[in-house]
């Protein structure tokens, strides 16, 4: 038995006048069937709901561009949304398989006891051999491309259920050298084990024009799922057979190997999914303690404070303009700064009941 989450593109999902691609959503629901049949729990993670919102409210007028206004985004997001679940429960209804619809912010997954709970439901539906069909709430996010398209939702639902396998579908075979569509020359990638190496590569955020991702929010993700042990591969969504090959684990599209890092579900969601809201500049010593010694962050090593941030939120920890970590300050920014350099006798005479550290070493994590 394994694990899958399979997420499908705007551009997958629906052609540029927000019709949807019946022939890929038959073929999606037939390989969700024979994985589910097998034994195999299979999520879902989908856009397409304000393309397919677009098209209902816009007949007749053909490829349309993707507003920019949020209202007219959550606006189209509510027409199509319930219309496009609709259309997946009744693919999967009529192949003996029961679904249900899933809603997500960003907030669910930056807020550790919304994460827990969506964790929790998510799990409880795959335990009852339901598959959930997930997309971003989008008529309550505050912003459009939060997710990139639900890539990185993608990657925090792989992460949440504990999948052996995430699945991006997209319009090309997978990663390529160069844009295959000006370069002649361009050839895929078929694994990637070295991220940096994509650095190198001409890899954009090109989208459908009712899109928000690209394949660079697609590696993003993929580097995400990866570093929780979950095998990620980024292929074709319309090619007859790919994902039947991927689910089954053959040689289709550009694979992302899992990784071992070692990282708990907690500082997993430190890492990926809790928002940082300030900079903590560190000195020589600190930044070497945290790098090797996994050691807590103390005010003394601390240099300087930027931001606005309260105790309980994450900041970033850096030193000489490179990033080393992340980790929950037990501080505010206006209390750090009174504290900035002092040793911790001094710092119990300004805050007598305070902790020590600034951030201990078991809410931290390496960038």
């Amino acid at each position: 038995m394994a694990r899958h989450v399979i997420k499908l593109g705007s551009s997958i999902v629906a052609h540029d006048d927000g019709s949807l691609r019946d022939d890929v959503l038959q073929r999606l629901a037939d390989e969700v069937a024979r994985r589910h049949a097998a034994g195999d729990d299979v999520v879902i993670v989908s856009s397409g709901a304000i393309a397919h919102g677009l098209r209902i409210m816009r007949p007749g007028e053909g490829a349309a561009d993707r507003p920019t206004a949020i209202e007219d985004l959550q606006a189209a997001s509510a027409v199509g949304q319930g219309k496009l679940y609709r259309v997946y429960d009744e693919l999967l209804r009529d192949r003996g398989v029961t679904s249900a619809q899933v809603l997500l912010t960003f907030f669910d997954m930056s807020a550790r006891g919304h994460y827990l709970n969506a964790r929790n439901t998510l799990r409880r539906l795959l335990d009852w051999r339901v598959v959930p069909v997930i997309n971003e709430n989008d008529t309550t996010a505050t912003d459009e491309i939060s997710f990139g398209d639900n890539d990185f939702l993608a990657a925090q639902v792989a992460i949440l259920v504990e999948a052996d396998q995430l699945a991006l579908l997209t319009t090309p075979d997978g990663v390529f050298t160069a844009d295959p569509r000006n370069d002649p020359a361009a050839r895929m990638v078929e694994e990637v084990t070295d991220y940096a190496v994509l650095d190198e590569l001409q890899i954009g955020h090109e989208t459908s024009s009712l899109g928000t991702g690209g394949m660079r929010s697609k590696v993003v993700a993929a580097e995400m799922a990866t570093a929780a042990g979950i095998d990620t591969v980024i292929c074709s969504g319309r090619r007859e057979g790919a994902l039947r090959r991927v689910l089954d684990g053959e040689r289709e599209g550009t694979r992302f190997p899992a990784r071992e890092t070692g990282y708990t579900s907690f500082k997993l969601w430190l890492k990926y999914a809790k928002p940082s809201h300030g900079t903590v500049l560190v000195d020589a010593g600190a930044a070497r303690a945290l790098k090797d010694g996994g050691t807590s962050l103390l005010p003394v090593g601390i240099t300087a404070v930027d931001g606005t941030f309260d105790v309980g939120d994450a900041v970033e920890i850096a030193h000489g303009g490179g990033l080393i970590g992340k980790g929950i300050t037990n501080y505010a920014a206006d209390e750090l700064r009174r504290i900035i350099g002092l040793k911790s006798p001094q710092v119990r005479e300004v805050f007598p009941r305070a902790t020590e550290e600034a951030v201990h070493r078991d809410y931290f994590v390496l960038a």
